[in-house]
């Protein structure tokens, strides 16, 4: 294990935090077994359930308690041929007021080879008034690997009665098969996050949402069964045979999670990790 320290910018500058979480699994006798692994800073990583015949299950913690302006955290993965890993988080991710400069910035680099499996399965990103965030997501995989990515997202805790009057968040999703791009995504919003959101052609209001992406040979056979489950505020579709991408908006987190639980529950085959059950 590595330690990196927080620097500083002199005595009356506040400290950063800084957190960064590296590594591998193979596939191995019965299952799949972590190759390589290295942290650093204030994020770190546990594997609650690592069972013979399953993935390794690997929950990231942010010991910081949250991001705020000038974080750095960044997270690497890769599934090599035949392994299968998922990855999710401890809690929800909150992204704090931040001071004025730069913002907050989360990467993650994700990878699966032939054959390999993987979940990115976060639980949800509560922004707070004042937040600034930036975040970036890249999957990059092999043919014949297969990937399940849901990133939910929270604008304000609606039973706290939190509304986003002001704010940044820039988020970016890049998937790619063999270099050549299978999905993005980008989101961009400031300022009145609030006022935005409800427009009737951004989001009528919703004051959560979250985007899922399916990349498998089954995806166009679940696409009938994810439908069924969304709300009419929700969309599935097609993007090739075997890619399905969702969209889901909701009113708050509570109803949020109530949509995307059954969605993820049918296709993890009820092996959603325990963290989102707590």
């Amino acid at each position: 294990m590595t330690t990196i320290a927080p620097g500083t910018q002199g005595d009356s500058a506040p400290q950063r935090a800084r957190g960064a979480v590296r590594f591998a699994v193979r596939a191995a006798r019965g299952g799949s077994a972590l190759a390589t692994f290295r942290h650093a800073g204030s994020l770190r990583a546990v594997f609650p359930r690592m069972r013979p015949g399953g993935a390794v299950e690997a929950v990231l913690v942010n010991t910081a308690g949250g991001v705020t302006g000038g974080d750095r955290f960044s997270v690497e993965a890769a599934a090599e041929a035949g392994a299968a890993l998922t990855l999710s988080t401890q809690a929800c991710e909150r992204a704090y007021r931040a001071p004025p400069g730069p913002a907050g910035r989360l990467s993650v680099r994700l990878s699966a080879a032939k054959g390999a499996r993987l979940n990115w399965l976060p639980q949800e990103t509560i922004l707070y008034d004042g937040a600034a965030l930036e975040r970036r997501l890249e999957i990059d995989l092999a043919p014949g690997a297969r990937v399940l990515m849901c990133e939910p997202l929270i604008f304000g805790r609606a039973a706290m009665g939190e509304r986003l009057t002001s704010g940044q968040f820039r988020d970016h999703v890049t998937i790619t098969r063999g270099g050549r791009p299978l999905y993005r995504d980008g989101v961009h919003l400031s300022g009145d996050i609030a006022a935005t959101l409800a427009r009737p052609g951004v989001a009528r209001g919703a004051g959560a949402m979250a985007a899922l992406v399916l990349i498998a040979e089954t995806a166009e056979a679940a696409l009938p069964q994810v439908r069924a489950r969304l709300p009419e505020t929700g969309g599935a579709s097609l993007l090739a045979p075997d890619v399905m991408a969702m969209r889901l908006l909701a009113p708050d987190g509570e109803a949020l999670r109530r949509a995307l639980l059954p969605i993820l529950d049918l296709l993890t085959d009820d092996s959603l990790p325990r963290a989102w059950r707590l």
